[in-house]
């Protein structure tokens, strides 16, 4: 019932990061005084080469399909980590995930140029790397924390190990994983900024324009907009792992 209550009780507040998201992606300019007494000499004080919709839709687009990669990835190498013919791999499983996160993303898009050149493309590179290791150790803490009995008790009345892996496994294991997914996704929304420094196009354009030109201005804006996207979307995953939460109380 908790869980029930606190998902009703929070449900507002993704839409209010949206509404302030929305506010900030398509009425900066009104705001164009506020921004003038941060950089009273500057030309101008909102970014203009690009939409701040356009570059939101961009971001959004690049983060979504690193996430989505990471996800598959992450999920798939944890399955078969924690079945009986993969377990002797766990230990390698873990230490490979944990080497893309020892790298700082800059010195993963220099290395990277190279092989696939630039724009989006080395970007999501980076941010797949990065975006591995937590839904790959959520992924094995969640499975594992399935107690073999549970287990053993859907192989009792006839369930396959297929079977029992999607309706008993993954299932009590959703919330834990959900939460990985969660900091993956919040942690490249951030980071995918940095790819403004090798031509893909994200909202750290705006940051990046305001570094290299000195307009704080600039730098604040981009700053904005990534920290209320990142925000509204770890709101979102609270309320989807609160309703996890809630199904897991109905089926105990």
């Amino acid at each position: 019932m908790r869980p029930l209550l606190a998902m009703l009780r929070n449900g507002w507040v993704p839409l209010m990061w949206l509404l302030l998201l929305l506010v900030a992606v398509f009425s900066m300019d009104q705001f164009e005084g506020f921004f003038r007494q941060i950089e009273p000499d500057a030309r101008a004080v909102i970014y203009q080469r690009s939409s701040f919709a356009q570059l939101l839709g961009k971001h959004l687009l690049i983060v979504g399909a690193a996430s989505l990669v990471s996800v598959i990835v992450g999920v798939a190498a944890g399955i078969l980590a924690t079945r009986r013919w993969g377990r002797d791999f766990l230990p390698l499983v873990s230490q490979v995930a944990s080497i893309g996160q020892t790298f700082p993303p800059v010195a993963v898009l220099a290395l990277a140029v190279p092989l696939l050149g630039f724009g989006s493309l080395p970007t999501i590179f980076a941010l797949v790397l990065y975006g591995l290791l937590p839904v790959l150790r959520n992924t094995l803490a969640g499975l594992q924390d399935v107690s073999p009995t549970v287990i053993e008790a859907a192989r009792g009345i006839g369930m396959s190990p297929l079977q029992s892996l999607f309706k008993v496994e993954l299932p009590l294991a959703s919330v834990v994983i959900l939460a990985g997914i969660r900091t993956s996704v919040t942690v490249a929304i951030a980071t995918a900024a940095i790819g403004s420094t090798i031509g893909a196009s994200t909202l750290g354009d705006p940051v990046i324009a305001g570094l290299v030109n000195g307009n704080t201005a600039y730098v604040l804006q981009g700053a904005i907009l990534i920290g209320l996207l990142a925000v509204l979307i770890d709101s979102m995953f609270e309320c989807v792992q609160q309703w996890f939460a809630v199904q897991q109380g109905r089926a105990q």
